[in-house]
């Protein structure tokens, strides 16, 4: 931790009495404590492959102007919510092991800023493993073809993250399930595919008809409608700071790229579109690039108001 340009009170405090004079009496200053601001998170141990916040409260003895920071390769955006304190969603990555490092930087308003760093522990997550049975274009190592088309939708899926993290807050109050219907496959489930390809569910599946409505969980702006080798029909919306969401396996994309969507609102309708075995609606939510269970968006979400 380094602490730089931090003495601007204390030194107007002593030019102040050099220049009233060494033979008047004066009344003693109050001495200027600079304190450095209090790091938070909550949960207090969010699970691998979770959403969760960070939060800086900054001291009113050292008044902040920002904060800027990393955790596990991602940017973190804190926005400001008032008395000095400020918050920013992050994400722990399935593989995080015990704990994961934020490195932080706070801009003070009296100028200079300080560099500090926390370890926050993460809990393990539970997964199953599964067998599945799908199309034998699916079950084998792909062709050439079909390799050039995965490197152009992983290609398509990282500018979308990247997008996010350009993209200020897009979110309102409102959050919802894509679908009310249960959960046929979690998040974080290891897979083998034919007995051959190997795995993990990086979504959450839940169950559809053909043809059943799918809609967004929370205010965005459409980045992709595209057919993907894998996930099939997608639709990915941007929620800003970070934050998208996609919607794959589609049989109908009812939605347009630069579209604005609200939570509520019809993107798609359920298909077996893609490396499938049968209809279903599979979910996704992305902090940047690290993937994580989409319930937990719900619980960091529930927060909103506070955050804004």
């Amino acid at each position: 931790m380094t602490r730089t340009l931090l003495v601007a009170g204390s030194l107007l405090i002593s030019a102040a009495l050099t220049l009233m004079g060494a033979d008047e009496p004066t009344q003693a200053e109050p001495a200027v404590v600079l304190m450095d601001p209090e790091i938070s998170w909550s949960p207090e141990e969010p699970s691998e492959g979770t959403l969760f916040r960070v939060r800086v409260s900054a001291s009113p003895h050292t008044p902040v102007l920002g904060v800027h920071g990393e955790l596990a390769g991602e940017e973190l955006h804190f926005r400001s919510i008032g008395d000095g304190v400020f918050e920013t969603f992050a994400a722990a990555p399935i593989g995080a092991g015990a704990g994961i490092d934020a490195a932080l930087r706070v801009v003070y308003a009296a100028g200079g800023e300080e560099r500090f760093s926390a370890t926050i522990p993460v809990a393990p997550g539970s997964y199953q493993h599964e067998q599945l049975r799908v199309a034998p274009r699916f079950g084998a190592p792909p062709s050439r073809e079909d390799q050039a088309q995965l490197d152009r939708d992983r290609a398509r899926a990282r500018e979308a993250s990247a997008r996010a993290h350009r993209t200020p807050p897009l979110w309102g109050e409102r959050v919802v399930m894509p679908r009310e219907s249960p959960v046929t496959s979690e998040f974080g489930d290891g897979r083998v595919f034919n007995g051959q390809v190997s795995s993990r569910h990086m979504g959450l599946d839940l169950r559809g008809a053909p043809g059943d409505t799918v809609v967004a969980a929370v205010d965005g702006e459409v980045l992709l409608v595209e057919p993907f080798l894998l996930a099939g029909n997608v639709v990915y919306l941007n929620h800003g700071a970070g934050l998208l969401s996609a919607y794959f396996h589609l049989s109908e994309q009812l939605v347009s790229a630069g579209d604005r969507v609200r939570a509520g609102e019809p993107v798609g309708l359920v298909g077996a579109t893609g490396r499938v075995t049968g209809p279903h609606l599979h979910w996704v939510v992305r902090y940047g690039r690290t993937s994580v269970d989409p319930r937990s968006l719900l619980a960091v979400m529930d927060q909103v108001d506070a955050m804004r």
